[in-house]
């Protein structure tokens, strides 16, 4: 599969992804789209050769071995035990996650799927880590419990998150609380009224975008 990627690299592509990297970490240049369909052909790919691209050194192998799990999450058949061999391969595999969109690209499915109707403390333990992409894991899987009683523990986490100033975190902060608040408009603005001075205002613009404008000029 690397080859594939590699066949793909050019020097537009390699700038733009250049450009959210690290100076020192690797690329190899592939255009997104490019790469997500490249991932999507191989969703069936044993898990033993996914952890082989997170152990590429450039970004895109790793990207798409988060795509890869992405992609096995969606399957309609998947039962308990694979969603919980998915989470596994990803939680093991975290200190390979370097980029913002590595996490969001996975987590909500792969994580937070994973965790309808079980205990929720691996996220709380992700909130309490010094790692900003561990804390984005924490606050950005509950996206994928929105329409269920689990999103509970989204709220929660807000609320441990709210006065976090990393942007890897505040962003998806007030990502939850957007689409959370679309679903439960009456309990975001309590929310904003109780955190709302700890949060950031890039936070708070989110967090509010979606609220109608009379409601949403009590904040910004």
């Amino acid at each position: 599969m690397v080859a594939e990627l590699e066949s793909e690299r050019s020097d537009e592509a390699l700038a733009s992804v250049r450009r959210r990297l690290a100076p020192d970490e690797e690329a190899i240049g592939v255009r997104m789209g490019t790469l997500f369909a490249i991932a999507k052909r191989h969703t069936r790919l044993p898990l033993s050769e996914v952890e082989r691209l997170f152990a590429h050194p450039a970004y895109e192998p790793r990207l798409a071995a988060l795509c890869i799990l992405d992609f096995k999450a969606r399957r309609k058949r998947i039962d308990g035990h694979g969603r919980g061999t998915l989470a596994r391969t990803y939680l093991a595999h975290h200190h390979r996650i370097t980029t913002w969109d590595m996490v969001d690209r996975a987590a909500p499915r792969v994580i937070g799927l994973w965790l309808v109707g079980r205990d929720k403390q691996v996220l709380r333990d992700l909130a309490g880590s010094r790692e900003p992409l561990r804390r984005r894991t924490a606050m950005t899987a509950p996206l994928g419990l929105l329409d269920t009683p689990d999103v509970e523990v989204g709220w929660e986490l807000a609320g441990l998150l709210a006065a976090d100033r990393d942007p890897l975190v505040h962003k998806p902060v007030g990502i939850f609380l957007k689409h959370a608040g679309v679903r439960d408009e009456d309990r975001l603005v309590a929310f904003l009224d109780e955190h709302v001075a700890d949060m950031s205002r890039p936070a708070v613009r989110l967090a509010v975008e979606k609220l109608a404008p009379e409601v949403r000029s009590r904040w910004v």
